[in-house]
Parts: C-alpha cells; structure tokens; sequence
C-alpha cells in the first residue's frame, strides 16, 4: 500500500496545490478585508481546528519557525471569522481548479468519479493521533464535484501531513531542519535559499545548519552526507506508510480507477504550474 500512498500523493497534490500557486483564493480573502497572503494562509488553514490558540497552530502546522503563527493567529480571525475565510479559500480554491481544467476535464464523467473515489478514501481512515485530519473530518463535504475534489484531496493532504509530522518528530528533525532537508533533495543548494526559509534570521538558519552538521547529517559545504541521505529516505518512507490507510476504504478495483481518472485532471494541473 505505500505505492499506493505515494502514486496517490503525486496525483492529489496538484489539485491541492492550486491554493498556493493560483490567485483565486488570494482574491477571495483579500476581499474579505485579509492585509496579507499570511494572514489569509493562516486564518483559513488552521479554521477547522476551531478557534484555538497560536501555540496549538503553530504545534499542528509544525513546520513554521518559532513566532510565525503568532503574527497571525488569533489576529486574522479577530478580522474574519475563522468559517468564513475557510469558505473563502475553498470557493477560491475550486474556482482555480475549474479553470485551469476547463469545461471539458471540469465537467467530465471521470472529475465526478475521481471525486467520489477521494472523498470515500479521505472519509475511510481512523483520525487518532490526526489533529488536522481530525477538524477537517467535522466539515461538510461540498456537494459540486469539482469543489468536493478539492476538499477531499486537501483533506487527504492533511492526513499526509500529520503522519508526515509524526515521522519528522520521531527521527528528531525539527521544523526548518525539515526544510533544509526537503531543499537539498530538491537539489536546492544552499539549502538557506530554500523559499520556505530563506526570510529567517542569518543567526537562526547559522544555528540550524550547525546542529545538522554536528548530528553528520550534512557535510562543511551544506550537503547532505549518506547519513543524511539515508535519514531523508527513511522519513519519506514511513510518510508513504502512514499515508496509506485512506486507500483500505478503496477495493483494488476502484484505487486503479482512481489512479486512471486522476492522471488526465493532474497532467493539466502540473502542465499550467501546480507542482
């Protein structure tokens, strides 16, 4: 099943993705009088953990440095309530993918099957020890087939990510840690340019660095060592597996229709951008 997980990732992540590359939903919340992209991302994100504090965000989103949600949590939902921007970010989302897919792929018999099959496999997997996964599991599912594929895709995202927390966590890689791993297998080099971190204090990204050199992990020059390496592999590995108990709400049959009817929806995602 851990191909399955990572076959099912590489075609459900850009129909997620949408969010971050297209302008739809940054319209949507900017209109609901959000003052920067950061507010937006946060705001809506985090709205189905429900209005909790900034440490509880900052602990579930995992990845963002020290300070980062506290800019912006509980700000922007004192600006707009946390459902509301939700819904935005939604509506903007799945005004994206519709577009970018066009009439013919948007209304197609194969987008409302590859929707029931995600939102079957995003409703199937326990949510214990999932606290994105979890809130999302409180919300509606969108009727509009278009709309319920990204819901449901997004929802499967944050199932990913929550395992993908708990590996990062267990292998002892800390949130930019993570980051600078990520961007030297994306053969990012120096790993500081990295977009997710490149805005972070000299110093902090200094002390980083410093203690992924002094645990072996990367080398004098910002590279990763085979032990490095080995480490990266092994917390990608373990994602893919806990990634994977969604799909036991699917019978072969319909995870190989699944996987059918989403490659045409992906290759037009990734062919305009969302990768």
């Amino acid at each position: 099943m851990t191909r399955i997980a990572r076959r099912m990732f590489e075609l459900l992540e850009p129909i997620c993705l949408v969010t971050f590359f297209a302008q739809e939903s940054n319209e949507e919340l900017a209109a609901l009088g959000h003052r920067t992209y950061w507010d937006g991302y946060f705001a809506s994100r985090a709205a189905p953990l429900g209005r909790v504090p900034a440490e509880v965000v900052h602990a579930a989103f995992y990845s963002f440095a020290d300070g980062e949600v506290a800019r912006h949590i509980p700000s922007a939902w004192e600006t707009v309530a946390p459902m509301t921007s939700f819904a935005a970010w939604e509506r903007g989302s799945a005004a994206s993918v519709r577009r970018i897919l066009g009439d013919e792929l948007a209304g197609s018999p194969g987008l409302v099957r590859a929707a029931d099959l995600t939102t079957k496999a995003a409703r199937g997997a326990p949510t214990a020890g999932r606290v994105m996964y979890a809130g999302w599991r409180t919300l509606p599912v969108p009727d509009d087939p278009v709309t319920r594929l990204w819901h449901s895709a997004t929802m499967l995202r944050e199932h990913r990510g929550d395992g993908h927390v708990a590996a990062l966590v267990g292998a002892g890689i800390g949130g930019t840690e993570a980051h600078v791993l990520s961007a030297l297998d994306m053969g990012i080099h120096p790993p500081e340019s990295f977009g997710r971190i490149h805005h972070l204090p000299r110093p902090r990204l200094a002390a980083v660095m410093d203690g992924l050199r002094g645990r072996g992990l990367v080398d004098a020059e910002g590279r990763f060592t085979d032990a490095g390496r080995a480490t990266k592999d092994r917390i990608e590995a373990l994602t893919d597996e806990l990634a994977a108990p969604p799909y036991d709400a699917l019978a072969p049959a319909e995870r190989d229709e699944l996987i059918a009817v989403l490659e045409p929806l992906a290759a037009r995602l990734v062919a305009a951008g969302s990768s």
